[in-house]
């Protein structure tokens, strides 16, 4: 029997988790690959789609694994991903809200439902490609969070919700290297994936068109409602206030001579509140079901940097406990903070924690 450390290797088809199965290896761990079956049965694939649920993504990764000499599973998660990562989608939008279910499909869905597998299966760690580092802090006597060596590629963001004991069994292989540095390994190990475009849509929405995804799937007519200005005056009429986010100025339909954007959504009145690039700046932000890893909890106000979204930059800001949540003030005001969406508290490299975006402050 092999007294090696086991790994279960959560593997997309992509050239990410590709190489981290490489990698693992290298280093000693013996590797079993899965990949998570969770496109839904209801909706049809694309002609030609590769993203991360489809087919031919389950293809691309058996044969990496093939090549690599790792075994391989197929793992049906349909339910679970629709249920937690689908569902939860709708729901927020339908509230007037922008979630980001990649955050739900990493809380809940992909490391936890892999986690149990892998106690189910007395595996001792599970690993996927995210550009992020886990490493034990001595100083701290827990395991940190850190941001990828790749600023570009950073992931961390997405990972902000790990519990201590999730950190502890989880390897992330491509922290300390670039995506340029993976492209290579892969083509030098002959693997298919090398080159493979990088999926930059929802993977549940291959076509990028949300808005016509949630008319199919919430099972009820997206309700039209007013445009409104700031005062209060109506402007127009919207088809629905899940096809809009804050921030939005494209396909708006408002001819006023001068450009607005989406500053606001108010559930209760079904209205879209639009206004100038001005009007999208706030001061801060209150968050909720916040997440820490550095502390247990957070009990005095603390001075750290934030990101409002994956793309943004880290911003200067303070974070303080409320009977709410977590208030967020930032030192300079920032753009189009979105309600549904996840804002990240870092000190340094490290992830403090996180929470969802649940008002703006202007």
């Amino acid at each position: 029997m092999s007294s090696k450390p086991k790994v279960l290797v959560a593997m997309s088809g992509g050239v990410d988790s590709s190489v981290a199965v490489h990698l693992l290896k290298e280093q000693g761990y013996e590797v079993i690959g899965v990949t998570m079956q969770q496109w839904p049965d209801d909706t049809p694939l694309p002609e030609g789609e590769t993203g991360c649920c489809s087919l031919s993504a389950v293809e691309d990764a058996r044969r990496v694994a093939q090549k690599l000499d790792i075994p391989h599973y197929v793992l049906n998660y349909k339910a679970l991903f629709q249920e937690q990562v689908i569902d939860y989608f709708i729901e927020e939008y339908l509230k007037g809200r922008t979630p980001n279910p990649c955050m739900a499909c990493n809380r809940v869905y992909r490391f936890g439902a892999l986690l149990q597998k892998a106690r189910e299966l007395e595996i001792d760690y599970v690993a996927t490609g995210h550009y992020a580092r886990i490493y034990f802090d001595g100083a701290r006597q827990k395991y940190v969070l850190a941001k990828g060596r790749d600023s570009h590629k950073d992931q961390s963001y997405f990972l902000y919700g790990f519990t201590q004991e999730q950190l502890a069994r989880t390897l992330l292989p491509l922290g300390d290297y670039t995506k340029p540095q993976i492209r290579e390994f892969a083509a030098q190990l002959g693997l298919s994936v090398a080159h493979k475009p990088e999926s930059q849509e929802i993977c549940f929405i291959p076509d990028n068109d949300y808005r016509r995804f949630l008319q199919e799937k919430a099972g009820r007519s997206l309700e039209p409602g007013p445009f409104l200005d700031e005062k209060g005056q109506v402007l127009g009429q919207h088809r629905g206030i899940a096809c809009y986010t804050v921030g939005q100025r494209k396909g708006l339909g408002l001819a006023l001579g001068t450009p607005v954007y989406v500053v606001d959504i108010d559930v209760e009145r079904n209205a879209v509140i639009v206004g100038p690039e001005a009007s999208l700046y706030s001061k801060g932000l209150l968050a909720r079901n916040n997440n820490f890893i550095l502390i247990e909890e957070l009990t005095e106000p603390t001075e750290v940097t934030v990101k409002i979204r994956y793309r943004s930059q880290a911003v200067p800001a303070t974070v303080q406990p409320s009977e709410e949540g977590v208030e967020v003030f930032f030192e300079q005001p920032q753009k189009a903070v979105t309600p549904g969406q996840a804002v990240v508290y870092y000190q340094g490299d490290l992830v403090l924690g996180g929470g969802i975006i649940e008002n703006k402050y202007q």
